[in-house]
């Protein structure tokens, strides 16, 4: 084993978008997994992906969104009972009732992709997901994302004016892109390491074995890290 493997944590790449309950079910798994490999140091890095691009900028009414996706309230709900009783299990009371909007995600990721300059990703990604699931706030409104901004530790004034343009718009895109092509249909997916992909919001006892398999495949010098590399998911 070299210094530079001794040194470097092991990275996990967890590919999602703030509006899917999966993608929130798997933070938690992936907290929990995390907290089983004490030994091991862990780097999470957040990447971007739209379950649904189509959504207009100002997002579209829940109601209408739901009829559209699912056939109506009534389908949509057979859908988000499962989804709940995954939340309850990892302690997380979602309220799909407050959400009055269904957000285009784009300019959450160009926000996510700034807190991770700042070294905020994860406590920004955190915010977002209580936001929408949990108060039904608008995750796609500008002034929504400026407020997680500033709670989550950033200059609010230097996001304000970033949303304000379209810095990092193409960036976010090239990043999906990049996912769709190698292979990642739905969200959350972890990517460990650059060498295993956790596909779904697995029991974390799948998640820490990944990460436990790559950091022995480190410790013995197999397969060193390269750079680079980006149950239930993909519901909106």
């Amino acid at each position: 084993m070299t210094d530079t493997q001794a040194i470097q944590p092991i990275t996990i790449d967890t590919i999602s978008d703030v509006m899917c309950p999966w993608c929130f079910i798997g933070k938690r798994r992936l907290e929990r997994a995390i907290a089983q490999l004490p030994e091991i140091d862990i780097e999470v890095n957040w990447r971007p992906f739209q379950l649904d691009p189509t959504l207009p900028p100002e997002g579209k009414d829940r109601q209408a969104y739901l009829e559209e996706k699912f056939g109506g309230p009534e389908e949509a709900e057979q859908v988000y009972d499962q989804i709940r009783e995954a939340g309850e299990a990892e302690g997380i009371p979602f309220a799909f009732e407050k959400i009055a909007r269904s957000p285009n995600t784009i300019d959450a990721h160009r926000v996510i992709r700034w807190a991770g300059i700042e070294g905020v990703q994860t406590p920004l990604v955190e915010r977002l997901f209580s936001l929408y699931f949990l108060e039904g706030a608008d995750i796609g409104a500008h002034e929504t994302l400026i407020q997680a901004a500033r709670e989550a530790g950033m200059d609010p004034a230097v996001v304000e004016q970033l949303l304000s343009s379209d810095a990092d718009r193409g960036a976010v895109e090239e990043e999906i892109s990049v996912a769709q092509q190698i292979g990642v249909t739905g969200v959350p997916c972890f990517i460990v390491d650059n060498r295993y992909a956790v596909l779904g919001a697995q029991d974390a006892s799948v998640i820490a074995d990944a990460i436990r398999q790559s950091y022995q495949e480190r410790q013995a010098g197999v397969r060193p890290p390269t750079e680079g590399g980006p149950e239930g998911s993909g519901t909106a």
